[in-house]
C-alpha cells in the first residue's frame, strides 16, 4: 500500500480511538462507588431491572411428550401380520437348525492362562506412573 494511504488509515484509527476514550470521560459518573456499597442517596434512585419470566423453549419440557396416537384397525392389522410373519420366520429357523446334523466341534485343551503380574510386596505402595507432558 501506499505510505499515503497508511498514513490516513493510522489516522482514522487514532482519531476513533480518542474519541472513544473522550466519551468515556465524559459518560462516566461523578464518583466511583466499591462493589456492595449503597449509591448515594442525593443521586436519583435507579429502580432495579425488570426482568420478565423465562419461557420454555418447547411445551414439551413442561408436559413432556404427548401420548401415541392409537393405531387404527387397519394398522392393527398389519402390525399383528407383522408379528405372526416373524414369528413363523422364527419357527421356521429352529425347526430347520433342528433338523440339520450337527456339526463336529473338536474339543481343544483350554490354553494356559498367562501368569498374573508380580505383585508390589505388601508394604510399599504401587510405583506411580509419569505423568503426561
Amino acid at each position: 500500500m501506499p505510505p499515503l494511504v497508511l498514513r490516513i488509515v493510522a489516522g482514522l484509527i487514532g482519531l476513533v480511538a480518542l474519541g472513544a476514550f473522550t466519551l468515556g470521560i465524559v459518560n462516566a459518573p461523578q464518583r466511583g462507588r466499591l462493589p456492595g456499597e449503597k449509591p448515594a442517596a442525593s443521586g436519583a434512585a435507579v429502580a432495579p431491572i425488570q426482568a420478565t419470566e423465562a419461557t420454555p423453549l418447547g411445551q414439551d419440557r413442561i408436559e413432556g411428550k404427548p401420548p401415541p396416537v392409537p393405531l387404527t384397525e387397519e394398522e392393527q392389522a398389519k402390525l399383528e401380520a407383522a408379528k405372526q410373519a416373524k414369528a413363523d420366520a422364527d419357527a421356521a429357523k429352529v425347526a430347520a437348525a433342528g433338523a440339520a446334523p450337527a456339526a463336529v466341534t473338536p474339543t481343544v485343551a483350554p490354553a494356559a492362562a498367562p501368569a498374573p503380574p508380580p505383585s508390589a510386596p505388601p508394604g510399599e505402595p504401587p510405583p506411580q506412573e509419569e505423568a503426561p507432558h
